[in-house]
Parts: structure tokens; sequence; C-alpha cells
């Protein structure tokens, strides 16, 4: 998607060989004009899904997935990393490790808000181990819901990421891909 792309080469700042930084309209600062793009993007390339829900991790995937929920007209639900009071029996879990925090995080989605009847489109902001997407995958398992693909803002191709939902046959869409930081400088996969 050359808007996003065009905004990442703009706005975006390489942190060593493997970390962008996008605070300025992704993950800190949030630019409501893209967000609305994406949404809409989103919705052109899974339009015939009969998509039911959205699904994401917080924080940084909620910008993006509430852009696409609405674009849908669904709910849009987020895994929570942190315990609540509020948030405390009958939960699906799954354990996440963070690349860019160097955490481990258990997320939880309250089952109530996912069901086996759902079609679930995952939204997050960056793909890069694979790590949060395999964990919302275990959590759609757990509902016996249906996956229908994963949007990604942006993908890092250059991790296993893409890899492992490859494999696994998994309709990803990735609006901007990235194949390579060099001297400080992103380099994008060519469009089919």
């Amino acid at each position: 998607m050359k808007l996003l792309e065009d905004r990442i080469k703009k706005d975006g700042q390489v942190l060593g060989a493997e970390v962008l930084k996008v605070d300025n309209f992704l993950n800190h600062q949030i630019d409501p004009d893209l967000m609305t793009a994406l949404g809409q993007e989103f919705y052109q390339q899974f339009a015939d899904a009969k998509i039911t829900k959205i699904l994401t991790v917080e924080s940084s995937g909620i910008a993006p997935a509430l852009a696409t929920g609405m674009a849908f007209h669904v709910p849009v639900v987020f895994a929570r990393k942190h315990k609540s009071l509020t948030l405390k029996d009958d939960l699906y879990t799954a354990e996440v490790y963070s690349f860019t925090k160097k955490t481990s995080n258990q997320i939880a989605i309250a089952q109530k808000f996912l069901q086996a009847d759902d079609t679930v489109l995952i939204i997050d902001d960056f793909l890069a181990n694979g790590q949060a997407v395999e964990g919302l995958i275990d959590i759609i398992g757990q509902a016996n819901a249906t996956l229908a693909g994963v949007g990604i803002v942006i993908e890092k191709s250059f991790q296993k990421g893409r890899k492992l939902l490859d494999e696994r046959q998994i309709k990803t869409v990735s609006l901007a891909r990235i194949k390579a930081f060099v001297d400080g400088q992103i380099e994008f996969e060519e469009e089919d």
C-alpha cells in the first residue's frame, strides 16, 4: 500500500537491524485518516469472508483493528495483556512473547466475546516472529471459531512470522512488507 509505505519512509525510524519505530502515526500517536485508509484496505481484501469479529492484541493493534471493524461494521475484541479485577473468569488465554519488549505475557479474552459461530479476522500492527498472531490463533481455536485470515499493517518479511502463517495456509495480507533494513534505510518487498 503506497500510502503506508510513503508514511513509513517519511516518519519511520530504523533502530538497529530489526526494529522499526513508527510512534509518530501508529503506536503512540495515531493518524486517524491513515487508520481509516488501512481499515478500508483490509475490508477490500477480506470483504467476501463474512467476518463477524475483528481480533487483536492490546495496545498497538487496537487502532487499525478499530478502523477495520468500522469498515466491516462488526465488533472489535482485543486480547488483554494484563490481569484485571474485571477480567478474571471464563477466559481464553495464550502465552505470547514480545520481540520488542523481550517479555512474555499471558493474553486473555473473555469467552463471552468469542463464540463458535464467529468468523474472525485478526488485525495487528506488526508481523515479525508471529508470536502475537499465534497466540490469537490459539484463542480462536479454543473458542472453536473460524479464522478467516490475518491482516498486518507492517510485516518484517526477513523474520519468520510470515513463514509460520504460510505453512498453516492462512490467508495473510500485509499492507507494507519490509524485506530489510540497510544502513538505516528501509527496503520494501515488491508488490505482487
